[in-house]
């Protein structure tokens, strides 16, 4: 049985529910595509034991809201998420209110003992002991596990599609991070990082487009150092037999496994570390047309000394060779990035050496943040966090108005093409349009006429803002 939603942009939405199922799940997600990703793992193991989702928080059994600890104004928000949570449940006092993902581990006691505005917390490597600890829970117990694993990958677990326009899913390739950027909290809250088994990935994709699934994106903190040999441990690679090196897949491997298994969806991926992304994997993006033209490529910084103390195993100059290689294989490839302004001790060369990265690069678009120091990183621990609070915002500010000059600049560039566009939803501005996204990841709008979501639709583009391109539809893609 499915549900059918609609979401505040107009969009019809499918959530799928089992008609025996008597309890009812209120569950919201922050952070980045990998909590949503887990948010459909935990929905899975719950309907197992007789909970269906709901938008009903006050109609609610269980609550459970998925944080992310990446930047303090995340974690503020989910504070204020749980105040007002418990808010509901002083009119419901069988409600239960757990937290789960990345601040379940770093704030289990203030949560739990100090505050006690949570019944329960799990970390990101335990949803598979959240019946356990519900029950724990319904005893009058707290109950928490936020144990990190080395082998968890959820591989075994088909996700229930959450707030799914039916057209676009994530599919989680690996977990965990082994990469110790100074600035991240990810290694201590996620975990080490393992891979997936190639089969269980190309299982999930297929039934996705038994499904009717048009698109999927494969999810990592790290796509690119993806590796199974049978174990899926990185570490433990060197102590893999031989024939088990022989037989190993990368990434460039398992995207060409997924393309060739579903020749007719479409397959993105995030997000990919420059050190590790090799030219095989620019080679087959480059092989298969359903594999699109982006990349998200974080740099974070344009100065060599700030890479050095974010402990980015790259240089700025390895950086723009790769961008290099991706242009010349990938002409029509959309780039997009990550940055960040005012890391401790940046200068104002350093800033400006971000600024002359960006005039090379000209991104596509970016995701541009200034600098909070995470309780339990390298930074926090041992770095002090001294730019003054309004350099770190001019910093930023110069940066966002740099990246808006290069988004204009490159959806100005698709003026007079005709692309492939995947209908997605309504228009936010218009019923009368359609919204989708052209291989380049950039967002396209144009008028409905007979076509509907999910279809593959030959765009003209006549005119652009900076994030977005207008056109007229000509006809269905082949």
């Amino acid at each position: 049985m499915k549900a059918i939603l609609a979401d505040q942009q107009g969009t019809t939405l499918e959530r799928e529910q089992h008609q025996n199922n008597t309890k009812k799940l209120y569950l919201e997600s922050y952070g980045c595509q990998m909590n949503f990703s887990d948010s459909e793992i935990v929905a899975s193991i719950m309907n197992k034991e007789g909970y269906n989702t709901t938008d009903s928080l006050k109609e609610a059994d269980l609550v459970l809201v998925n944080t992310c600890s990446i930047r303090d104004k995340a974690e503020q928000t989910v504070r204020k998420r749980l105040e007002k949570f418990n808010a509901v449940k002083e009119d419901n006092p069988k409600m239960k209110v757990g937290v789960l993902g990345c601040m379940a581990e770093r704030l289990k006691s203030k949560f739990l003992e100090e505050e006690k505005i949570v019944d329960l917390v799990v970390g990101p490597d335990a949803y598979k002991d959240l019946p356990k600890l519900v029950k724990e829970v319904e005893d009058g117990r707290n109950a928490v596990n936020v144990i990190l694993s080395k082998e968890e990958t959820y591989g075994d677990v088909q996700p229930v599609r959450l707030q799914s326009n039916g057209v676009s899913a994530f599919v989680s390739i690996t977990r965990g991070c082994d990469n110790m950027c100074t600035f991240c909290v990810v290694p201590f809250t996620r975990g080490r990082e393992r891979s997936r088994d190639p089969r269980s990935i190309i299982n999930e994709v297929s039934d996705l487009a038994d499904k009717g699934y048009k698109e999927i994106t494969l999810l990592g903190q790290n796509v690119d150092s993806y590796l199974w040999y049978g174990g899926g441990l990185k570490k433990d690679f060197r102590k893999a037999s031989e024939m088990q090196k022989a037989t190993a897949v990368g990434f460039s491997g398992l995207l060409d496994m997924v393309a060739k298994a579903q020749p007719r969806m479409r397959i993105r991926f995030s997000t990919s570390n420059p050190q590790d992304m090799t030219l095989d994997v620019i080679r087959t993006m480059a092989k298969h047309k359903n594999i699109c033209n982006y990349i998200h490529l974080p740099v974070q910084s344009g100065s060599d000394r700030i890479l050095k103390k974010m402990n980015r195993l790259h240089t700025r100059q390895e950086y723009m060779e790769l961008i290099d290689n991706i242009r010349s294989i990938i002409p029509e490839c959309g780039i997009s990035q990550d940055m960040i302004a005012g890391f401790p001790s940046e200068t104002e060369e350093d800033h400006q050496d971000t600024l002359t990265l960006m005039e090379y690069v000209k991104y596509d678009f970016g995701f541009m943040f200034a600098y909070s120091e995470r309780p339990g990183t390298v930074a926090g621990k041992k770095m002090q966090d001294d730019v003054p609070q309004e350099v770190k915002k001019r910093r930023l500010q110069e940066i966002i108005a740099l990246q808006r000059e290069h988004s204009h600049y490159r959806t100005k560039s698709h003026l007079g093409n005709t692309e492939e566009v995947l209908i997605e939803k309504t228009s936010k501005k218009s019923d009368e349009h359609w919204a989708g996204r052209n291989s380049q990841n950039t967002m396209v709008v144009f008028p409905k006429q007979n076509y509907q979501v999910g279809d593959l639709v030959n765009v003209k583009i006549k005119d652009c803002t900076t994030a977005t391109l207008i056109g007229d539809a000509i006809e269905k893609a082949e």
